[in-house]
């Protein structure tokens, strides 16, 4: 049974900030109760009624006070102990009388004992027959049951723990990818969907395989192996491989600010304990579909909803909620919040939105809000929304979120970045949208940077420089536009790279334009992760922060420090 589970936040807490950070609703489905048997008190289980598992068992206000009874007894037992002593507690909440009572409190012994600044380096001990070929997503091994899944409407027979196969992968699929050991797709490349999700998931993908699913037959034992290189091989059979592991307990920090790429709440506190500056990249999109699903505008405008099965999916999501457009405001915000925390007080960059028309329109009610577009790609996207009459009141909600983490829960190192932002005169009218929402920057501490991703953007950074207090680099999309190739393109993916001259050359440009506007620059792109020689190359032209996935932050910090060392 899977319980209700809340979050709060202790160090803003102590400061005076009463509000939680995240909640999710368990299932509930059995309660205890009494049982009366002649003498004795015995229990017995019930269902619970299907309207009370659609409810939080305590209120908020319940919730903060138990917070206040855990943050009194750990500082008694830290000052006891001198020393930080986190606890476990059980408390318990009287049926007649309504009053919370703690039970017991004992030092907490598995999460704060786990080692996370550890370098793991896995290597494959016996090699097989090759069943499939592609590119290589992370550098680790796994292995278990293959299991082809060839769409959506079969994601529900997919078992934890397994291999999953696929022609290719899209947001709807997430859910089963955060319990797949590794993820093997025929289409795709580097920047794909399937690629993107499996580096922030910390799981290996072959993506770009071909004909992975006619090779390869559902529950076949296989291994997959990403730490070959660039080449991803699924190999038959379970093969035995080992993980060499490099304690990084006494790392220095280098000058040189190395960053997280982060999207997933559920991966933040356990991803926090890998050394790092902070995160350079936080991910709306990713929260936005896994967790409310649903398109902003069909909140605002449930009117022109005209599907009763699309308005049943979104009364059963947003049920408890009598202001629907809460229901996203709260979610965004506690998703953004687990981050904010994870990493508190260090910085963490948060985009807005920046899906494009087609992944709008597959959100729930998406549809009636989203037009067609031939290429999504450098269409209606990033701030071209945010003060357009199609999708402003759903910016609005974006704000509000982001508003509710800063100045109601407390976390101010949360720093707003613009995506996609074409040319000065948009950045100016989302600068005022944002303050017309509450976000007025340098109110509170408050800084917004922009995503240097187009041309453009480089060209004119002086101008820029005026309007936003740093510039993080895109290089899949910078890669994307200078180069002029469709990087979600097989036909022409070979002539996509990062490490062109014409690229390096505007990445240059950008990064000595911020300085000598006494702009922060930093990169959140993929490349640093995949070449260790582009990481060098920003070391050297002075960068300020390289945002890099959770299993390369460790590998790369080595990398810089050695260079920062040798120069």
């Amino acid at each position: 049974m899977n319980p209700d589970e809340y979050y709060v936040f202790k160090p803003t807490y102590r400061e005076g900030y009463r509000s939680i950070i995240r909640k999710n609703l368990g299932e509930k489905r059995i309660k205890m109760i009494y049982s009366r048997g002649g003498s004795k008190v015995l229990t017995r289980n019930v269902e619970v009624p299907e309207v009370d598992q659609r409810r939080f068992c305590v209120s908020d206000d319940e919730v903060l006070t138990l917070a206040g009874y855990a943050i009194a007894i750990e500082g008694h037992y830290s000052k006891k102990a001198g020393k930080e002593r986190p606890m476990d507690i059980e408390w318990a909440k009287d049926g007649i009388s309504g009053d919370l009572f703690i039970v017991q409190a004992r030092p907490e012994t598995v999460q704060s004992q786990r080692a996370m600044d550890v370098l793991e380096t896995y290597h494959l001990e016996k090699k097989g027959r090759v069943l499939a070929r592609g590119k290589s997503v992370g550098k680790k091994i796994a292995r278990g049951k293959a299991h082809i899944i060839p769409d959506v409407a079969h994601l529900f027979s997919f078992s934890p723990g397994e291999i999953l196969v696929a022609d290719t992968t899209t947001p709807d699929w997430e859910p089963v990818m955060k319990t797949a050991a590794a993820v093997v797709t025929n289409r795709g490349g580097r920047t794909c969907h399937a690629a993107i999700v499996s580096r922030e998931l910390g799981i290996p993908a072959v993506v770009g395989a071909g004909d992975a699913t006619e090779k390869i037959k559902t529950g076949q034992e296989v291994t997959v192996s990403c730490a070959e290189g660039d080449d991803g091989i699924v190999y038959e059979g379970a093969l035995p491989y080992k993980v060499e592991k490099l304690s990084l307990k006494d790392l220095k920090r280098p000058r040189t600010k190395i960053m997280m790429n982060l999207g997933n709440p559920d991966e933040a506190f356990a991803l926090s304990m890998i050394p790092n500056d902070g995160v350079g990249l936080a991910r709306m999109e990713f929260i936005i579909n896994s967790y409310i699903k649903i398109h902003p505008m069909a909140l605002v405008h449930p009117e022109k909803i005209a599907d009763d099965e699309v308005r049943r999916k979104i009364g059963d999501l947003t049920f408890g909620y009598q202001n629907k457009e809460d229901y996203f405001v709260e979610k965004l915000a506690h998703g953004v919040g687990t981050i904010a925390a994870a990493f508190y007080p260090k910085p963490v960059i948060v985009r807005m939105s920046d899906f494009k028309t087609n992944e709008y329109a597959s959100l729930i009610g998406g549809k009636y809000f989203e037009p067609e577009e031939d290429n999504p790609v450098i269409g209606f996207r990033g701030a071209s929304r945010y003060y357009d009459e199609r999708y402003r009141e759903g910016f609005a909600l974006e704000c509000k979120a982001m508003k509710k983490v800063r100045d109601e829960i407390g976390l101010t190192n949360l720093v707003i970045m613009i995506p996609f932002c074409r040319r000065v005169d948009e950045a100016e009218k989302v600068l005022a949208e944002m303050a017309n929402n509450g976000l007025k920057r340098g109110q509170n501490g408050l800084e917004v940077y922009v995503m240097c991703e187009i041309p453009n953007n480089v060209i004119l950074i002086d101008e820029f420089s005026k309007l936003f207090d740093g510039f993080s680099i895109g290089s899949n999309d910078l890669t994307q536009l200078t180069l002029g190739v469709d990087r979600d393109s097989e036909l022409v993916a070979r002539d996509f790279d990062e490490r062109d001259p014409g690229v390096l050359k505007m990445v240059s440009k950008a990064v000595q334009g911020a300085r000598r506007n006494k702009r922060h620059s930093g990169l959140c792109g993929q490349a640093p992760s995949d070449y260790p020689e582009f990481a060098e190359f920003l070391v050297r032209e002075g960068i300020d922060s390289i945002s890099l996935n959770p299993d390369s932050v460790m590998k790369i910090t080595l990398s810089v420090l050695r260079l920062e060392k040798k120069d």
